[in-house]
């Protein structure tokens, strides 16, 4: 419990047993509940999961959507917290976010990893591709933020059946905060975190996700 707040961690995971080891094993003691989402890993994801105290959720259906559309809703806390199972962000950043979030009585909180505050944390070609995405979603919504594909976020777990998720692949990281941004009565900020080089193999396809995701932005903006 934080700030008598009850705080779950969800954590979505494809073959991350060594990363995952490492971020339960650093997670803050005032996480009540740490759930694991299986996206039907081919390693030791779930059980090196388990053996660590994390509740772990089973979903065979591949997609980082995926994962989350059905971590989150299996949280039972009052808060909850993403980050992702490779290490690349922070545990101690949990803290912070959760603090800007009470102090300020907001809603929804994203970590903007940028300006980097490691250079090194990411390729450059990768930094080029983030920031396209932000001023495309600047062109579509006219919402300036930093950083429109962070994965680690906090969230009153409240207000997220407000939002209307449809994607269950990467676009999703971007389709939450444009939800949370849209949707009446939702407080939503950001705040600067740090970013780490990941533990493990990357498996982020940078132009195929990043067109798609692209893409996504103009799909939303028309539909939603």
């Amino acid at each position: 419990m934080y700030r008598n707040k009850t705080v779950s961690a969800v954590i979505p995971c494809y073959n991350e047993e060594d990363g995952i080891r490492y971020v339960i094993e650093k997670m803050p003691s005032f996480v009540d509940e740490i759930v694991v989402v299986d996206n039907n890993s081919t390693d030791r994801t779930g059980e090196v999961a388990s053996s660590l105290g994390a509740r772990v959720v089973l979903e065979k259906r591949k997609g980082y959507g995926r994962a989350y559309k059905t971590g989150i809703p299996a949280a039972s806390s009052e808060l909850v917290v993403t980050l992702d199972g490779d290490g690349s962000y922070p545990l101690e950043e949990i803290r912070p976010l959760l603090d800007h979030l009470i102090d300020n009585d907001l809603d929804f909180v994203s970590g903007s990893r940028f300006p980097l505050k490691n250079k090194g944390s990411m390729r450059f070609m990768n930094q080029v591709g983030n920031m396209a995405l932000t001023v495309a979603m600047f062109i579509f919504y006219f919402k300036g933020i930093r950083d429109s594909q962070s994965g680690m976020w906090a969230f009153k777990s409240s207000v997220y059946p407000k939002f209307k998720m449809t994607s269950d692949g990467m676009p999703l990281s971007e389709e939450l905060k444009i939800e949370a941004i849209l949707a009446p009565g939702v407080k939503f900020d950001e705040y600067h975190i740090d970013y780490h080089e990941r533990i493990g193999e990357v498996k982020l396809n940078m132009w195929e996700d990043g067109l798609r995701n692209l893409l996504f932005f103009a799909k939303k903006r028309f539909f939603r």
